[in-house]
């Protein structure tokens, strides 16, 4: 039987939330009335911060074309652009010729990384990334490394498989810095120590990690960063590619267009183009300076609240949340490296009896809780975290109660940040207490793809 979890009542054990977009927000609830909306589904996309929202609101009347033009708007904003560039670059604890390249999300920075990379490359990637940093690079020789078991089997799982790299050959390893599906950290310093022994270079998916923690590219050792702003408290769609700049020197640019050309010629031979050097190479059209805006912006407010602060906060919501499932027997929290290994704050987790995405749904229609259910865009992790469940051809399962020893085919995740209140966290392991103890109000059914209750 469930039994109601017992969680700390001092609120200033975990600190004051920073303020977003979004905290008044009130949703109605199927069995009646309304209540605060409980976002907790940062790891897709982060609420927008309230200063980085003030930072927008007070460069839009000034917005002018990039690059582009002679007009003061048009000049004030190819400056406040560059000057995002710098922040970006000081955020990142950047090398002094690194390039740091705006994109539309880590998906375009990854998608650009392998547009750029040298011809013969070998690309080392776990089966256990985001599909962003997965599936890109089927245009270059993949060597795919198993799931390990701990941080030490992942970098020993890298050291052998490079043990054969030719050293003639370009490498490249691709690896998170914390899992989108469990919140785990990877050993990335110790990753890139071993790849740069074997001549191998390293892209850092960091989409997960700069919200969290600070990410020093200096520090780590790692050749490229790739993240997005709407991971880290800004809106719109910005993403950013960082790194040495001699593969994204010599490649072909990611896009043809304006921008990226510096010359075209119409020649007897047809056109003849001279493609710009540096960022502009790869930032073909009109860039979206309000998302570059934007993403600086959160740098700067991040920086400023301060990461160590802002994780010890982190930590405390986290411990508190663990806790609290561990007081449900029905729940089991999932783990790819080892139950005692450090997270940011992302849980994923599944419910005996309960497929993930009837759980889902009764928490956001009985209770105001926005969580995720599916695979979270990693399907071969979440798989063998639950056992190699069965393909599905969508991420979705029935909303059918589970049978005894059967295994939901996806899980439910929780993540939260540096805007979420403790009684959002403390009202959703609450929520699970009671729906595994009383069962949920309503029926739910499929539909178009979704769990929803049946009014």
């Amino acid at each position: 039987m469930s039994v109601q979890p017992t969680l700390p009542t001092t609120e200033t054990t975990c600190g004051d939330p920073l303020p977003v977009l979004g905290a008044d927000v009130t949703v109605p609830l199927v069995t009646g009335g309304e209540v605060p909306y409980a976002a907790l589904d940062y790891a897709a996309s982060a609420p927008v911060l309230r200063s980085v929202w003030d930072d927008v609101a007070a460069y839009v009347p000034y917005y002018g074309s990039v690059h582009r033009g002679a007009g003061h708007l048009s000049q004030l904003s190819t400056e406040l652009f560059e000057r995002s560039r710098q922040t970006v670059k000081e955020f990142l604890g950047c090398r002094g010729d690194d390039e740091v390249v705006f994109t539309r999300s880590t998906t375009d920075s990854l998608n650009m990384m392998a547009a750029t990379l040298p011809a013969g490359t070998r690309v080392y990637v776990f089966e256990t990334e985001h599909h962003a940093g997965l599936l890109p690079w089927r245009d270059h020789e993949l060597t795919l490394l198993p799931a390990p078991g701990s941080r030490q089997e992942a970098v020993e799982a890298v050291a052998e498989a490079l043990t054969g790299h030719d050293p003639l050959l370009p490498g490249l390893v691709c690896v998170t810095g914390a899992s989108n599906v469990t919140g785990e950290l990877w050993p990335v310093a110790e990753i890139t120590e071993v790849a740069h022994a074997a001549g191998v270079r390293v892209v850092l998916d960091a989409a997960q990690l700069v919200p969290h923690r600070p990410v020093d590219i200096g520090a780590l050792g790692v050749d490229y960063v790739a993240f997005s702003g709407h991971k880290m408290y800004a809106p719109f769609g910005a993403g950013v590619l960082a790194g040495r700049p001699d593969w994204l020197r010599e490649a072909e640019p990611y896009l043809w267009g304006g921008g990226a050309s510096r010359r075209v010629v119409h020649g007897a031979d047809g056109l003849s183009v001279d493609w710009q050097q540096g960022a502009a190479r790869h930032e073909a059209g009109s860039p979206n300076v309000v998302g570059v805006h934007a993403l600086a912006s959160a740098c700067r407010a991040l920086r400023k609240e301060g990461f160590e602060s802002l994780a010890a906060r982190e930590e405390a919501l986290l411990q508190r949340t663990l806790a609290g499932l561990a007081a449900i027997p029905q729940v089991e929290v999932l783990s790819l490296l080892g139950r005692s290994a450090a997270r940011v704050a992302v849980v994923s987790f599944v419910v005996d009896g309960w497929n993930s995405s009837h759980l889902a749904a009764a928490l956001s229609a009985e209770h105001g809780i926005g969580v995720r259910d599916g695979m979270f865009c990693a399907h071969p992790l979440v798989r063998g975290l639950l056992g190699n469940a069965p393909d599905r051809p969508d991420e979705c399962g029935a909303p059918q109660p589970l049978g005894p020893g059967e295994r939901p085919v996806n899980a439910v995740r929780a993540s939260f940040g540096a805007g979420t209140p403790v009684e959002h966290l403390d009202r959703m392991v609450a929520a699970i207490a009671q729906l595994t103890r009383d069962g949920a109000r309503l029926t739910y059914r499929t539909e178009a793809g979704r769990c929803v209750p049946v009014r």
